[in-house]
């Protein structure tokens, strides 16, 4: 019997139905969406692994109380203790950040650099040096994420709390939203 069992749960972990623990089990959900360890492989979800562990605990927290508009995500937080979701952001922190480079033509790239000088300060030039532990990374996301979210900043309807972000969004050109989001997504540092 001690035989059979060992067996088993040698088999289990062998195919990746380890015990892994609460955490992985709970991460495997978001990987449902944001992609295996995080990298997201679809254009209107962002990838999550690297991303710093405050943003992620800071972000996950507002859409479990609605102080964030998400479509999908509040339903899925309302169940989840807070030491939940700082565990979540535990670990996706110490995955490492894996950009999805997209291509962009030079006449978007260099619309999109100007158009970012007002980014640069909290995420950097290329956005992938954020200048703090709570400002997420922008390089190599996807675009059209990138595209949706400056749209939630720039719209006072949608519950977005971070006011200096919603003042930046809002200071875009329209025509430069887009541009920004793709100049963004084709950094890959």
């Amino acid at each position: 019997m001690k035989l059979h069992i060992a067996v088993a749960l040698a088999g289990m972990a062998f195919t990746g139905i380890a015990l892994a623990g609460p955490t992985e089990d709970l991460a495997r959900t978001c990987n449902a969406c944001h992609g295996v360890n995080g990298v997201s492989v679809g254009p209107s979800m962002p990838s999550i692994g690297g991303l710093p562990e405050a943003h992620l605990k800071n972000v996950m927290l507002q859409w479990k109380t609605d102080e964030r508009y998400s479509a999908t995500m509040g339903r899925h937080f309302k169940g989840y203790t807070e030491a939940e979701l700082s565990a979540l952001a535990t670990y996706y922190s110490k995955l490492p950040y894996v950009p999805t480079v997209q291509k962009a033509d030079d006449k978007i790239m260099a619309k999109g650099k100007e158009a970012t000088d007002r980014c640069e300060t909290c995420h950097g030039a290329t956005g992938g040096e954020p200048d703090d532990a709570e400002t997420p990374k922008l390089n190599g996301q996807w675009a059209q994420y990138l595209e949706l979210e400056l749209m939630k900043y720039r719209n006072d309807a949608v519950k977005m709390p971070h006011k200096k972000m919603r003042n930046n969004a809002k200071k875009l050109a329209d025509e430069d939203v887009a541009a920004v989001a793709e100049f963004y997504a084709a950094q890959p540092k």
